[in-house]
Parts: C-alpha cells; sequence; structure tokens
C-alpha cells in the first residue's frame, strides 16, 4: 500500500528523519511508534504532503505520492483543527466536498456517521460548545466521511473516556475490516498490542526497530516463566536447571518468577519442581509492547 523510501528530512540544521524506510501492507493497521521528537509527525506531514522530504520518495500502490492521491487518504491530527464558531453538520459537509463527495452523498454519509457515533442531536451545534471528547467525535467523522482507502490516525484516543474509546476503537477495527489501511501513531502500548498488525519504531529520527507485533515480541522472550505453586518455599537465587528472580505468597499460594538455566528445557524444570511441591499455575513471561518501547529506545540512546 504505501511504501517508505530513505525519507531525509532536516529543518534548520536539525535533522528529523535520516534515512527512514518502512513498508505498510495493505488492509492492515500499521503502528507508527516514538517517543517526542522522534519524527512521526514530520514522516505523517510529508505521506500527507503538508511537507515535502529532502531526499527520498514515498509510493502509494506502486505509483509515487503525488496530489491526487489526497482523496484517498483520511488524516486525524492530535492537534485537532475544527472551525469552533461553525456548525457541526455544516462544517462536516464543507470538508466532504473538498474530499470530492457531491452534497447528496456527503449528507448521506454524514446522518450515517452521526448515527454510528451518536451524535445525532448534535447538527446544529458549534465545536466550542462540545467538550474536547466530543469535538474529536466531530473530528473523526470529517476524517473518515470520503471512505479514504488510508486512513492516518495520530492519538486517536486522545480526550476520550473510556467508553467513548471503545466506540471508536470498534469504529477503527470495523474500517479495518472493510479493507482501509491504517497508520496508527500513539504512546499508548496497550492500544499497539490490541490493534496493531504491524510497527515501526523511530527515535532520535532513525528508525530503529520494525516488524510483526506477534514477531517482535517472540523475538524479546527470555526463557521466564511465573510459577503458582503449594507446598516448602522457594527463594530467590538458583535451583538448577532454573534461578528464581522473584518469589513472594499470595493467600495460600507460593508465586515465583524464573529465568530456566542454559541448556534446560521447561520440562527439566517441571521434574525438577513436580517432587517438591504442587504446581498450579505455569505460564512464559512474553515482553508487552511497552516493555519493548521501553527497552529498545533506551539502548538507542
Amino acid at each position: 500500500m504505501l511504501s517508505i523510501r530513505n525519507i531525509v528530512k532536516q529543518y534548520a540544521g536539525q535533522r528529523a528523519l535520516d534515512n527512514v524506510s518502512i513498508e505498510v501492507e495493505q488492509g492492515k493497521v500499521f503502528g507508527l511508534l516514538g517517543p517526542n521528537g522522534a519524527g512521526k509527525t514530520s514522516l505523517i506531514r510529508i505521506i500527507n504532503q503538508i511537507t515535502a522530504p529532502d531526499s527520498g520518495e514515498i509510493l502509494m500502490n506502486g505509483e509515487r505520492l503525488n496530489q491526487s492521491h489526497i482523496e484517498q487518504i483520511g488524516y486525524l491530527p492530535e492537534e485537532r483543527g475544527l472551525y469552533k464558531k461553525m456548525e457541526i453538520g455544516e462544517q462536516i459537509l464543507y470538508l466532504a466536498r473538498l474530499k470530492g463527495l457531491s452534497m447528496d452523498e456527503a449528507k448521506k454519509r454524514a446522518r450515517y456517521w452521526f448515527e454510528r457515533l451518536e451524535i445525532q442531536g448534535w447538527w446544529n451545534k458549534k465545536i466550542e460548545e462540545l467538550s474536547k471528547g466530543m469535538q474529536q467525535k466531530a473530528q473523526f467523522v470529517a476524517t473518515v466521511i470520503h471512505n479514504p482507502s488510508l486512513l492516518i490516525l495520530d492519538e486517536p484516543f486522545s480526550g476520550f473516556d473510556p467508553v467513548n474509546a471503545e466506540l471508536i476503537k470498534n469504529e477503527i477495527l470495523e474500517l479495518n475490516k472493510q479493507g482501509t489501511t491504517i497508520i496508527f501513531s500513539t504512546h499508548r502500548m496497550e492500544s499497539v498490542e490490541e490493534l496493531c498488525d504491524s510497527i515501526a519504531l523511530l527515535n532520535l529520527s532513525k528508525k530503529i526497530l520494525d516488524g510483526k507485533v506477534k514477531d517482535i515480541r517472540n523475538s524479546y522472550r527470555n526463557n521466564t516463566f511465573n510459577v503458582e505453586y503449594e507446598g516448602t518455599a522457594l527463594y530467590e537465587g538458583s535451583h538448577e536447571p532454573f534461578t528464581i528472580v522473584k518469589s513472594g505468597k499470595t493467600d495460600d499460594l507460593h508465586h515465583m518468577t524464573i529465568r530456566i538455566n542454559e541448556g534446560y528445557k521447561i520440562n527439566d524444570v517441571l521434574q525438577s519442581l513436580l517432587p517438591r511441591v504442587s504446581v498450579y499455575k505455569l505460564e512464559e513471561v512474553i515482553p508487552t509492547m511497552n516493555e519493548i518501547f521501553i527497552q529498545t529506545v533506551s539502548k538507542a540512546r
């Protein structure tokens, strides 16, 4: 869908993007991650043709990115940009017309989305009369009303309460199910695990990690397991074939975090434990995307 090749962007002597290359697959949800100042917004602005790269190129469906692609893109910026004094219905229709919709089609789609997002009574309200979260619902409608094939969402859940965050999340998933390719930029790593098929992590203008979320998490596995058991307490330290990293007790059960020692397997651990204790639970600890994000960014500094 989107092939980003060797993008370089510099502002007044400061490099915002340094030879960044990313592939976004058709029909997938792609997470664009990174700490503040990593270069995410600069890349998003280039994809939207708000600014141009100093070098490199972007291909959309095999064609070099150009003005004709703008109508295929929906962009929800982190800093919302609706006109505060304008009535919501009028504003949505105006923006839909700018995206090439006829007035009749714009009205039809606007009514559809107002109903989907439970804002039917807002047509004549002004943006300034709404809370931040409610303003974002209107902005979301403006972003998707033209049925873009590529949807770029920058912190889409910012300002939403849990109920409305769940509503918007479900709409994003439904759009993706219908074939929309989505680039999703966020600091909420739990959302990444829920929504994203693949990610790229930027830091200090460079791409430092990319791939499928499942593959990345699996690559950070380190033979660590949580164990709950009943019986004689085991304490931190080496207990061939494993080492106890952390131990404790909750109610009647002991619990511990272990790391399997080199050369051993999980069956060796069970053979060692079962003669001494009753194992109630044993599960592998696979690092979360939040843990991977912190670890990777810290190493890159």
